[in-house]
């Protein structure tokens, strides 16, 4: 059977690979990482000629229009997916496991009528609801047929994520990559030029479109590997989609969720402050999740099949956890603190001169993405075990202090008040996530996490203060230094996890350098070396932190009358110079 060959030609598909036993699974992780990153690289090339053109020829009000156009679509798709591409992943990952192929093609064929049905079923009910759903988004009916038409994309998009699910829950990482790259390549090749020649009548054609292309392209690869022919009795069918659809049905839940609240943020934007605000936050939103959507889709695409074969090993489970949430702040931290650091010149890179209001909230979303690196991983033991209940109740509870928090802060601060409740909710989220996890399955950082935490989210606290407690010149170059550090430690921390030999070969070249270095050095040197960098980072922390404070007294104080302080003289002749060159 093509199955059994595919499984025979790649050994981790029986979730039962080295690295979910015993062995640390650090090379494991930056292989999935490196494959997918390596897609996701491409996606934000081309991603880039997307955005820039887009903001090129709608501006920020038909940036804004896109951005509710796709809230509606993902929302819309949300709920007629019902979850099916999470409970699908975690079912065909089991199946899989067993290594029966007639109980995957089982399994498989009841995902993909599943997929069909609910498919078919969104699309019907979007068309139905177009004039009301019109009327909540827009205060009238005039887009009701753009939004029917939306319910063609919703058809195509819940199809090819059940194609999707099948996909990753064999683990076939490659063909999810390619999956993934292509339609983005179709969101630049067939969106743009629609767009170009439509305007802002184009929005909707371009969506459906690209839904179209990501459809056939789904059903390629899923029938790459072939099953043989299963037969279902109309009661069995029933039963078995129920048992898909009520797994599914906390995720879907979670999904609705997430989804209708940024729809109900870009509509509280959008009645307070008009088009531009919206297309200023999905701007910002976009950008603060580029690269840690890049960590973040590793995460997904590997990790939930391996840990969902181990789920019921609490020790297992817990180790893979620590290890994942490790390699993916190492990953995603330096990316982080650049985004942040470099703000104004991303959004212009990007878009345009008119998105830089967008830079206060950009900043806020930042911080907020970084501590979604840190709640994610543990996030994953509560899908794997299955526990619906957590799940659900957890994830209800995060979007209602969200929402709250969103309604004060864009009440009180504006635009920049959306992206302070999306890094707020995400302390309560890891706080909470944490509190669960261990309860589930006894979950602890480990030592190696502890550090990590301790050395970059202070570190990235630090750099968005200095942007706001230290001039232009001094703050960007507090960035930068904090980027190169954040570079350098991972890459070092990296090393000194993964043995060479098992180094991605998309790494070798980048690191071959620093292992150039090991050779030569004793290992204990070597060993010594994060220890070094480590410090490094927070003498830079002390000194930022040192800094923004002499800024603040010598704005709100004669530094030259203070002569108590002769320790102080060299950073008052630099305040000095300071304050004749900004404030004259």
């Amino acid at each position: 059977m093509a199955v059994a060959k595919a499984m025979a030609r790649n050994p981790t598909l029986d979730g039962a690979s080295e690295d979910t036993r015993d062995a640390p699974s650090y090379g494991r992780i930056l292989k999935s990482s490196a494959l997918i990153g390596a897609a996701s690289l491409v996606n934000i090339g081309i991603g880039m000629v997307r955005t820039k053109a887009m903001a090129l020829l709608l501006g920020p009000s038909g940036v804004g229009l896109l951005g509710l156009y796709s809230a509606i679509f993902d929302l819309a798709q949300s709920i007629a997916g019902m979850g099916i591409v999470s409970s699908g992943v975690r079912q065909i990952a089991e199946a899989a496991g067993s290594g029966e192929t007639a109980r995957i093609a089982h399994t498989a064929a009841v995902l993909r009528r599943t997929t069909w049905f609910l498919g078919v079923f969104g699309a019907v009910l979007l068309a139905a609801l177009a004039v009301p759903v019109s009327r909540l988004s827009f205060g009238d009916a005039d887009h009701a047929g753009a939004i029917a038409l939306l319910a063609l994309a919703v058809l195509c998009r819940v199809v090819s994520d059940g194609q999707g699910a099948l996909i990753q829950g064999l683990r076939r990482i490659g063909d999810l990559a390619k999956l993934g790259m292509l339609a983005a390549l179709y969101s630049t090749l067939i969106g743009v030029p629609i767009v170009y020649a439509l305007g802002e009548a184009g929005v909707v054609p371009s969506l459906v479109a690209v839904a179209l292309a990501s459809f056939a392209t789904s059903c390629w690869y899923s029938r790459k590997v072939r099953f043989p022919a299963v037969q279902f009795k109309a009661l069995q069918l029933r039963r078995e989609q129920m048992a898909l659809l009520r797994l599914g049905f906390a995720f879907m839940a979670s999904g609705l969720m997430m989804m209708g609240t940024a729809y109900l943020i870009r509509i509280l934007l959008l009645r307070q402050f008009g088009p531009a605000a919206a297309g200023l936050y999905q701007a910002a939103w976009t950008l603060g999740g580029l690269y840690v959507g890049l960590v973040l889709q590793a995460m997904g695409a590997d990790f939930y099949p391996r840990l969902t074969a181990v789920a019921q090993d609490d020790p297992q489970c817990n180790r893979l956890v620590n290890e994942q949430a490790h390699v993916s702040l190492l990953l995603a931290g330096p990316g982080a603190i650049a985004t942040l650091a470099l703000a104004p010149w991303v959004l212009h890179l990007f878009y345009a001169a008119e998105f830089q209001g967008a830079v206060e909230v950009l900043r806020w979303l930042c911080l907020g993405m970084m501590l979604r690196i840190v709640s994610w991983p543990m996030g994953f033991i509560i899908l794997a075990k299955g526990a619906q209940g957590w799940f659900f109740w957890s994830e209800t509870l995060w979007t209602l202090v969200y929402l709250a928090l969103a309604w004060l802060g864009v009440e009180r601060h504006g635009l920049a008040g959306a992206g302070m409740a999306f890094a707020l909710a995400y302390v309560f989220h890891c706080l909470m996530v944490y509190a669960i996890a261990r309860r589930l399955s006894g979950f602890a950082w480990s030592a190696a996490n502890v550090r990590a935490n301790l050395l970059y989210l202070p570190l990235i606290a630090v750099v968005f203060g200095g942007c706001y407690g230290l001039p232009g010149d001094a703050a960007l170059a507090v960035g930068l230094a904090a980027t190169a550090w954040g570079g350098a430690y991972s890459l070092r921390s990296l090393t000194t996890l993964v043995p060479p030999d098992r180094l991605p070969r998309r790494f070798r070249p980048i690191l071959g350098g620093l292992d150039a270095l090991s050779v030569r050095r004793a290992p204990a040197q070597v060993a010594k070396t994060p220890a070094f960098l480590a410090k490094l980072g927070f003498a830079l922390m002390i000194a930022t932190v040192f800094g923004m404070w002499v800024h603040w007294y010598g704005r709100n104080y004669d530094w030259t009358q203070d002569e108590a302080w002769p320790i102080l003289e060299l950073p008052i002749r630099w305040q000095s110079a300071i304050k004749d060159e900004y404030y004259g």
